[in-house]
């Protein structure tokens, strides 16, 4: 079964592929061997789920997305007021190889453009240039989660033709900005964007700056996190020279391109994207990486000032049919089989914001979780808000889950009108048979086991209907037996939707249902409604009130036409004393019946973990 989330990327990867503007660089001759036709892009959360389509394995150069790294690196090696002192943090509105240093100091603007991003790679700790690039290697590698190499043939490249880059490094060097010969340093910048990586590379790179210098994918610290914030600043105001402006409008996320075809775009807390596509526009940006990034922030809600943070604990509950069963009460038969059920209805109850980050979660669960899947609920109870980008997501798991025979449905989402919204849009002339949402999960619950147990019971084995020899209650009795009791009972007949049982009247009696089902609820607090339990044909209820009399403590209402018979305390205490032995055996029924329920109670304390 494929993510929804990898489904959707192939989509936009497929629609995108078929765009032939921009060209490759050319200016470093090596780079100009590009196949315009490569097209990879990853999307990595900071969860470390990796999700991934077209050609993210294909190894380039990965060019100015080495700036915040080294600037990070940069920071760790010194402090922020020291590379402060060295490097502005202004947005130039240049390009990326621009001359951009402040008039009088030689500070360069940012560490962005190449004057920056040379300063930068001269404050790297080290005694010599080797043990300089083999940290950037490392760091760089800590953040990839692999080993990274350089790329000699393209280093070789631009070292031959890097002669602005040379003349950058001797302004700075003339301005006091590099302390040490320019050209060793200008060699370590050559060598820094020189570095092999792949799509793939750059997303967990990107997912490792959204997770505050943590690698997600590894769980290992790659650049100390209180310097991140200082990256990510940067990055979004310089990272895309001089379309940053537009592009932190547009798409807004901080980011960073290179002249190999690579972008990264980073959601604090949330995500990294990473993309790779050769042909360039005139500003020195991939096109298609460019269109990848606006299309995922206007399909996800990812703009940084649109999104709300991230609950990582988005899954609140988690069980199964076998372990929890709604409170409709079945027969012996019927409940062995929910009890044996396994994982064929899971419930997952959501709390907080649903949004793409932490639907991403809910999904790879579910998606983890299928093996002898078939029934879904999502409790929305203490869901917060969800945002379109989630409603797609939940809306995608359901089409998936639908082409294998699986079944989803919510509860208690009432307070979620996009999600009612959404799906009435998407499933259009279907909504009203697709869209299942209760206003109580455990309906749901019971739509989903009344689903399960069709087939697996034999003709009438839920109990359409019992005689009175079939009672539960009368398990034991021999039908000599059987027939005094029948003596007592009185027969009764209700409406649906009838009042069975006032709260607070006298306790005076047991009902045994012999067609229809009765259900129990509970007023709460806050003026809803809790059924505490259905019960259906053969089965008792009312006993623990008849024996000790307290008033009636919750309502009983007939679900459906009942009929029934009722055995009143003073003909149960008369059948005591003509026939003791009857009425121990009708006390041995109820008392097993209500250990039933005790012992399902204790099952849900364990699983809801009051």
């Amino acid at each position: 079964m494929e993510s929804p989330i990898h489904t959707y990327l192939q989509e936009l990867h497929r629609d995108l592929a078929q765009l032939q503007d921009g060209a490759v660089a050319t200016y470093i001759p090596e780079l100009a061997r590009a196949d315009p036709n490569w097209f990879g892009l990853c999307v990595v959360t900071t969860a470390g789920s990796v999700y991934a389509a077209g050609d993210t394995e294909q190894a380039f150069t990965i060019q100015s997305i080495s700036k915040p790294f080294v600037y990070g690196l940069a920071l760790e090696d010194n402090s922020r007021a020291e590379v402060l002192a060295k490097v502005g943090v202004e947005p130039t509105g240049d390009a990326f190889n621009a001359i951009s240093l402040e008039p009088g100091t030689g500070r360069p603007r940012n560490p962005m453009i190449n004057a920056g991003a040379i300063a930068m790679a001269g404050m790297i700790a080290g005694r010599t240039p080797a043990v300089r690039l083999a940290r950037i290697l490392e760091s760089f590698s800590k953040c990839a989660g692999r080993e990274l190499t350089l790329d000699e043939t393209v280093y070789r490249s631009e070292a031959e033709t890097g002669h602005r880059n040379r003349a950058i490094g001797h302004l700075l060097r003339n301005f006091g900005i590099l302390n040490e010969p320019p050209d060793p340093v200008t060699d370590l910048y050559f060598k820094q964007c020189s570095v092999s990586v792949t799509c793939r590379d750059l997303g967990i790179m990107a997912a490792t700056l959204a997770n505050k210098g943590v690698n997600p994918v590894t769980g290992k610290p790659a650049l100390r996190g209180e310097y991140v914030e200082s990256v990510l600043s940067v990055m979004a105001s310089c990272g895309m020279y001089d379309y940053a402006g537009e592009w932190l409008y547009r798409i807004g996320m901080p980011a960073k391109s290179g002249v190999a075809g690579g972008v990264i775009a980073v959601l604090p807390g949330q995500l990294g994207i990473g993309v790779f596509s050769p042909p360039l526009d005139a500003r020195g940006n991939s096109v298609r990486g460019i269109r990848v990034c606006d299309a995922l922030s206007r399909s996800l809600d990812l703009h940084l000032f649109n999104t709300p943070q991230a609950n990582g604990s988005v899954v609140r509950l988690r069980f199964t049919g076998a372990e929890v069963n709604s409170s409709r009460q079945r027969p012996a038969g019927a409940m062995q089989l929910l009890r044996g059920s396994g994982a064929a209805i899971q419930l997952f109850q959501l709390q907080g914001t649903l949004v793409f980050s932490t639907c991403e979660v809910v999904v790879r669960n579910v998606l983890g979780a299928r093996t002898g899947l078939e029934h879904l609920v999502l409790d929305l109870k203490h869901a917060l808000s969800i945002d379109e980008s989630a409603c797609r997501l939940l809306y995608q798991l359901g089409q998936e889950l639908a082409a294998q025979g699986k079944t989803v449905t919510f509860s208690r989402s009432a307070h979620l009108p996009a999600l009612r919204r959404y799906m009435k849009a998407k499933l259009g002339a279907r909504f009203p048979a697709d869209y299942r949402a209760y206003e109580d999960h455990d309906v749901a619950l019971e739509w989903c086991e009344n689903r399960w147990l069709e087939g697996r019971l034999p003709p009438d084995g839920d109990g359409s209907s019992r005689s009175v020899e079939s009672y539960d209650l009368f398990q034991g009795l021999t039908l000599d037996e059987i027939a005094v009791v029948h003596s007592f009972l009185e027969p009764r007949s209700y409406r649906q939707h009838e009042v069975m049982v006032e709260i607070g009247a006298e306790a005076q009696e047991v009902f045994l249902l012999a067609r229809g089902t009765a259900v129990i609820t509970l007023e709460m607090a806050n003026g809803t409604h809790r059924r505490l339990g259905v019960f259906s044909p053969g089965m008792a209820f009312g006993e623990v009130g008849m024996l000790d009399q307290a008033p009636r403590s919750a309502v009983v209402t007939a679900e459906t036409d009942v009929e029934c018979h009722l055995l009143r305390r003073a003909d149960f205490e008369a059948l005591g004393r003509t026939h003791p032995q009857i009425q121990i055996t009708l006390l041995r029924n109820m008392a097993l019946g209500l250990a039933r329920l005790l012992r399902k109670a204790t099952r849900e304390i364990g699983v809801f973990d009051y």
